[in-house]
């Protein structure tokens, strides 16, 4: 009995403690789904918000983490464990911004680029230094805040000028050459930062072991993303899984990111190197569209662990000091921009708004200062206080914007651009479906030199056509991430050169929805196939048997006597016919029965009008 009840206490014990581990479990699920409705609610909520103002969705998520941190509802205590989290996000924003890097485009934009942007940034950072430096900070601090803050917004800055529509002005192409500077800039700098902290422990032998592991893991990282990692994407797109290619595309960023940072680089340089290695791959769009959803979310989450970590006490504390650093860093910053576009042969109206459109701080500021501060270059309170300032200029731009274009001079016209701009930053033409009938169109297309961009779905048909000098991505064009990345909101035509029906008709309809300005050509298999997308949208359709069938027609004609002109003239009358006819009934809904006897009300007709043309040439022939 006394052994039954010692069992007894164990068992109830035992039981006792795993029902504590697993309520603690589920307590902690329950916080953790509750911190997400906190973070997502915020989000909706001030985005949109922000967004309606013209603020920006990058303004938003701040507003977000300030409204639900410690100085605002006080929702979320843990601000540094969100802030390490989030900053995955930078690392898939590095690896998108390293797919755009083709090497070509860079060449193309070198110039306003290299020249430019340089400029930008050097003049920036050495004004932001030297006043950091005079103000009493280390040297070290002083070139660290000059670089962080010689970078500027880019999500805000691009976002505004689409909204106004200046980006295709020469201002605004100037200033897409300047961020896109930025954009790359940022990655050394990320990667100097911690240098400059300095490292006494390590002896001559264990640097030169370091540079050693630095170097292999770099040139792994090259071989493997050249000659491996393209042979592993063809494969796993071959099974046709979509979300598997999806895993394996965060496999790559966050694989290359923790192999680069095993030897003490960042994993932002990581993923950016490997976004560049696969800039110029087949997958460059699929890949683009599969990581941008993550990509967006944790860098949202990163803005709102942002604004959560802001300091808005100083505003109550050290109010004119912030004011006069904001005017200080905006008005540094524009006087740079004005005297560049001033070189460049801006008239004023550009380069007011090229001074006001970049002249704020930017997200990659949030990153470098963090890494400062971890680094020890730059204290807690010194990061905060800079932290702010950055964000107070970002809120200013649209302000800005706003008194420029009513106090100085209006939006700039279009001008012409200097050659070694392109004329478009995306081809002006897709064509969805690269087989037979798509290369026939992008044969044509480059006999003419006009660029486009060639989206197939099979992997293997994209491997074959590159064997022949053809570059196409693979993607799949009835989603509207992949058309996005694509460029369909810069390109002038889509040609759905698809043999799939289905497929088809919902590429058509998706352009129809998401991108109405898009002139649409698509390529039908029958009459039924033609009805379904002029159904959804269509602007032209080109039936794949109709006109090499017409054309043996006229062949037939021809050989059983016609004269050649008479052969053409009725073929040709037959298209018309038939033309009006497609038309006609694509607009009807009827059943079969009727169908069949409007077809046959149609060809009677057909018949009448030749019977008619002939009694025509008849008299003609007797007179």
């Amino acid at each position: 009995m006394v052994l039954d009840t010692k069992y007894g206490h164990e068992v109830s014990r035992a039981v006792s403690t795993q029902e504590r581990e697993v309520f603690s479990e589920s307590g902690a699920l329950v916080s953790l789904l509750a911190q997400s409705v906190v973070f997502l609610g915020a989000a909706v909520v001030a985005v949109p918000i922000a967004k309606r103002l013209g603020l920006g969705s990058v303004l938003g998520y701040l507003a977000a983490g300030a409204a639900i941190g410690p100085w605002g509802l006080s929702l979320v205590s843990d601000v540094e464990s969100i802030l390490h989290f989030g900053e995955f996000g930078v690392v898939l924003l590095l690896f998108l911004i390293g797919l755009e890097l083709q090497p070509s485009r860079l060449w193309t934009m070198r110039r306003p680029v290299f020249g430019i942007g340089g400029a930008q940034v050097a003049l920036s950072a050495i004004g932001i230094g030297l006043a950091s430096y005079w103000f009493g900070l280390s040297w070290q601090a002083a070139l660290a805040i000059g670089l962080a803050l010689s970078l500027s917004s880019t999500a805000l800055a691009l976002q505004i000028m689409a909204e106004k529509g200046h980006l295709t002005s020469r201002y605004g192409r100037t200033a897409f050459s300047v961020l896109l500077f930025q954009d790359m800039a940022a990655i050394p700098m990320i990667a100097l930062i911690p240098l400059l902290a300095g490292n006494d422990d390590l002896t001559g032998a264990d640097a030169w072991w370091t540079a050693a592991e630095v170097t292999g893991v770099v040139v792994a990282v090259i071989l493997i993303g050249r000659f491996l990692l393209r042979y592993v994407l063809r494969l796993v797109a071959s099974t046709g899984v979509r979300e598997i290619f999806t895993a394996c595309g965060l496999l790559t960023v966050i694989g290359t990111a923790l192999l680069v940072q095993s030897v003490g680089l960042s994993m932002a340089l990581g993923a950016f190197l490997a976004g560049v290695l696969l800039a110029d791959s087949e997958f460059r769009h699929a890949l683009e569209a599969d990581i941008e959803p993550f990509k967006g979310l944790l860098l949202g989450l990163f803005f709102i662990a942002v604004g959560m970590s802001v300091n808005f006490g100083l505003l109550a504390t050290e109010f004119l000091t912030v004011i006069a650093l904001v005017i200080g860093l905006v008005g540094l910053k524009a006087g740079v921009l004005w005297l560049l576009g001033a070189l460049q042969g801006l008239n004023l109206a550009a380069r007011n708004n090229l001074a006001i459109s970049i002249s704020q701080g930017g997200e990659f500021a949030f990153v470098i200062l963090g890494i400062a501060v971890g680094a020890g270059i730059l204290t807690q309170q010194i990061s905060e206080l800079v932290i702010l300032v950055v964000t107070i200029s970002m809120a200013v731009t649209s302000l800005l914007y706003i008194l420029s274009e009513k106090l100085l001079s209006p939006a700039p016209a279009e001008n012409t651009l200097e050659e070694e701009m392109p004329q478009d930053l995306a081809y002006p033409v897709i064509i969805a479906g690269f087989g037979r009938f798509g290369q026939m169109i992008g044969r044509i297309l480059r006999a003419k030199q006009i660029g486009f961009t060639a989206l197939e779905l099979d992997p293997n048909q994209v491997n074959f056509v590159a064997k022949y000098g053809n570059k196409v991505y693979y993607g799949d064009s009835t989603r509207y991430d992949v058309l996005h990345a694509a460029g369909a909101h810069d390109a002038r035509l889509i040609v759905i050169a698809t043999d799939n029906v289905e497929h088809s008709v919902k590429t058509a309809e998706l352009i129809r929805d998401r991108f109405p300005h898009l002139k649409t050509i698509a390529r039908a298999r029958d009459r039924q196939h033609a009805f379904q997308l002029l159904n959804a949208g269509v602007d032209e359709v080109v039936r794949e048997t109709f006109h090499s069938g017409v054309e043996a027609g006229r062949l037939t004609l021809q050989h059983l006597g016609l004269e050649a002109k008479d052969a053409r003239h009725v073929v040709e009358v037959f298209k018309e016919h038939d033309e009006r006819r497609l038309m006609s009934q694509a607009s009807s809904d009827k059943g079969e029965a009727e169908m069949q006897a409007e077809t046959q009300k149609w060809a009677k007709e057909l018949e009448e009008m030749f019977a008619a043309d002939e009694e025509t040439n008849k008299k003609s022939g007797d007179d």
